[in-house]
């Protein structure tokens, strides 16, 4: 079902508002005080301290004033159930957001109503840190378009998208000179040539032109018929790579599959060779990859990708050939995963998506699969500080070393809390420096996992003795209180009794303890299994 004009007009509005606050708000002149990082702090805070206690996350999706509520745990839902699904990444602090709120939740009333394919949906980035960073928010609100699903839609495409549904139907090419300007002009471009306009295959470009962001275009015109050689209805893609042109005919019955005609426009919309990225491997519908690691300033390397295409061609839209560069920082833990290293350069490796996964669920279920744990390269100086910085790698060989007692702070590096007891754990490891068995660690627990070890928010402290079983340190976080408690070994001291007249003191410093002690930024973590 087409979205009407009137909304789409609407939506395209929201788009360009939201775009222009951005832009006053990066302008370092006119940025308002609420958008500078003091008070931004000082507001997330006031907002931590003020909050209400958190209903559980689950998959089921809550509404506020017609906008759905998304997080971690229910966004893919949101996605596989709504064509068309605006999302909305706000700061509950932000002023430009704010202002937003009511003609969004308009806009999102009226969808509602008289759409069925469109919704609209809002994400707290503060507390969704896992899908501000899978999305890349840079800045309050963002608003991002998802169609059919799709995770990766950019800015631009969002633009077009909208734009399109506004405009009267897919652009018709009525001579040999338009045709070859509209090919030009674009980098993947898919003319219908249709000798009846009006045809069933005609309609279902059409309805193509209106659910994608590919420039489409349509024709009837003989002369350009002649031009591009076709002699029937036909589709054609149109690229400036590889072969630079690929044809779709109709069925013999003269219909045109949409479904059919979609998977063609993907499949060969990419290169015979394409460049890694996690859309490329995960979106793509061929599940058997070949994956090429070359060092791209080796002329050697890139004369082998090079010969590689003839063999691509043969095997294409069955296998997919990927390129990973040992040079690109980035895909440095894709060469670990598949166990290459930079002597292997170049070689490749053939991987199954399909059998990967039925491989993976049978060894989850046999017992035989074990987790994957993250984990950053150990640093040159990780033990030169006061306080010793642990990754996955060294985890175990330092905080569980049996002569040792090590108190770790797991943390995350965007965590106020976090921040703000950075100061007083340097003082702590700085005290202990010269203590012959003891030990203060921090640990960066959004890039690193260990066996065993659980984090349910952060900062997280654990105390790890020498004997014994580790403990979970809940006192305050304090210099004086967080030493009593090493030089205890472990325990917290027992506080002296206090006479019944300050009982009701007593019930309000443990509340404000209490208070303290949920101090915390909560996270949700899937371990990933793998043979």
């Amino acid at each position: 079902m087409r979205t009407s004009t009137l909304l789409t007009t609407a939506l395209l509005g929201l788009l360009l508002w939201a775009s222009c606050t951005r832009a006053e708000e990066e302008t370092p002149k006119e940025a308002p005080k609420e958008t500078t990082e003091e008070t931004s702090k000082e507001l997330e805070d006031d907002e931590v301290e003020e909050e209400k206690p958190k209903k559980n996350k689950t998959t089921e999706i809550e509404e506020e004033s017609d906008v759905m509520v998304l997080h971690i745990n229910n966004f893919e839902r949101a996605l596989s159930e709504n064509k068309y699904l605006l999302v909305e990444f706000y700061a509950p602090w932000c002023g430009h957001c704010q202002r937003l709120a009511p003609v969004y939740e308009e806009v999102a009333g009226r969808l509602k109503q008289e759409e069925k394919d469109m919704r609209l949906a809002k994400v707290n980035a503060i507390e969704e840190k896992e899908l501000t960073e899978e999305f890349e928010v840079g800045g309050y609100p963002t608003i991002k378009l998802f169609v059919n699903g799709d995770r990766g839609r950019s800015a631009e495409a969002m633009v077009t998208w909208m734009k399109r549904q506004a405009s009267p139907g897919t652009p018709t090419l009525d001579s040999p000179s338009s045709a070859a300007q509209f090919i030009q002009a674009h980098n993947i471009s898919v003319v219908g040539f249709f000798k009846d306009m009006e045809s069933e295959p005609a309609k279902v470009l059409d309805e193509l032109y209106f659910s994608t962001d590919v420039e489409f275009a349509k024709t009837s015109s003989p002369e350009v018929f002649n031009k591009y050689e076709v002699t029937a209805d036909s589709v054609v893609l149109f690229k400036k790579f590889d072969e630079g042109r690929v044809d779709f005919p109709l069925t013999e019955e003269g219909k045109l599959d949409k479904q059919n005609l979609t998977s063609f426009i993907q499949e060969n919309s990419l290169e015979l060779i394409i460049h890694f990225t996690p859309e490329a491997i995960f979106g793509s519908s061929i599940k058997l990859h070949t994956l090429m690691f070359i060092n791209s300033t080796i002329d050697a390397h890139v004369a082998l990708v090079e010969e590689t295409r003839s063999v691509a061609k043969d095997f294409k839209g069955k296998i997919l050939y990927v390129v990973l560069d040992v040079n690109d920082e980035s895909q440095a833990k894709i060469l670990e995963y598949f166990g290459v290293t930079i002597r292997d350069i170049p070689t490749v490796r053939m991987f199954d998506m399909i059998n990967a996964v039925r491989q993976l669920c049978q060894g989850v279920l046999d017992g035989t699969a074990q987790p994957f744990y993250m984990s950053e390269e150990i640093p040159e100086d990780w033990d030169k500080g006061h306080v010793k910085v642990l990754v996955g790698k060294n985890f175990k060989s330092v905080a569980l070393d049996p002569t040792k007692n090590v108190f770790v702070e797991f943390y995350a590096p965007w965590c106020h809390f976090c921040k703000e007891l950075a100061p007083i754990w340097d003082q702590l490891g700085e005290k202990y420096a010269n203590h012959t068995n003891i030990i203060i660690a921090k640990m960066d627990a959004t890039a690193n996992e260990a066996e065993g070890v659980d984090i349910g928010g952060f900062p997280t402290l654990v105390y790890y003795p020498a004997e014994g079983k580790e403990v979970q340190y809940h006192g305050d976080k304090t210099l004086e209180k967080m030493s009593e408690f090493l030089d205890n070994g472990g325990v917290m001291p027992e506080e002296p009794e206090e006479s019944d007249e300050d009982e009701d003191d007593d019930e309000e410093v443990s509340d404000e303890k209490a208070a303290e002690e949920t101090k915390v930024c909560m996270i949700y973590r899937i371990h990933i299994m793998r043979n």
